[in-house]
């Protein structure tokens, strides 16, 4: 972590970020100043991966390297592998991981059925997160409602994002990061709380499928009292 002027300059590794969701993350916060790491399992696909989103930007600073190293070398975590890949990357990453805050980006999708609900036995992919990992890294589910095309698009995202944690300070620093990428960020209690924001992606992938829409999203409503 470094210091630039008046704001700390955080190191964010997006693990497994070779895919659109990752990439566009990837994007959005190194176009707002951050340091970012796309890390893979490959270290040809992750250097890939980072070249496509620095020839986007106006000075090329996203770096790639392999899962372990990127997890090392951060201060922020973002999980954006597939489920059937969750638990073996966050087993493999465990002992790096310590002490920091993971983002957990994953849902859990029906093999058989992507349009329907699958609720994993510990709840949530970020409640099985957080039981992998242990206690001294703090686990927040984000960003699992957005679709990867409004990620990399440059204007604005028309939909919001729910946070989940137990953390208030680690919610409170990934907040940040929703608003870092032009998005309004909602505060959704607890990481119990998952469970129903992971299941709105499937919803919305049903959505659209029924609907020919293409990346439906949600928005909160309401009118907001003054402090």
């Amino acid at each position: 972590m470094e210091r630039s002027r008046d704001r700390l300059i955080l190191t964010l590794a997006i693990l497994g970020g070779t895919g659109r969701e990752g990439g566009g993350l990837a994007y959005r916060w190194a176009r707002a100043g951050y340091h970012v790491v796309i890390g893979s399992r490959s270290a040809d696909k992750a250097e890939r991966a980072a070249a496509e989103v620095n020839a986007r930007l106006e000075q090329p600073t996203v770096q790639g390297l392999p899962n372990p190293e990127a997890a090392a070398n951060c201060d922020i975590a973002v999980l954006t592998v597939p489920y059937a890949a969750h638990r073996s990357t966050l087993e493999g990453l465990r002992q790096v991981l310590q002490g920091k805050i993971l983002i957990d980006v994953c849902v859990p999708i029906d093999p058989q059925d992507p349009t329907r609900v699958m609720v994993p036995p510990d709840g949530s992919a970020s409640q099985e997160a957080q039981a992998i990992l242990g206690a001294a890294v703090r686990v927040v589910a984000a960003f699992q409602n957005v679709s990867h095309r409004h990620l990399r698009d440059d204007g604005p995202v028309p939909c919001d994002v729910l946070v989940c944690g137990d953390d208030q300070e680690a919610k409170s620093q990934v907040l940040r990061l929703v608003a870092a990428a032009g998005l309004a960020g909602w505060d959704a209690g607890g990481l119990r709380n998952a469970v129903a924001v992971e299941g709105l992606s499937p919803i919305l992938l049903g959505i659209n499928r029924r609907h020919k829409v293409k990346s439906a999203g949600i928005r909160i409503t309401g009118e907001q009292q003054p402090a």
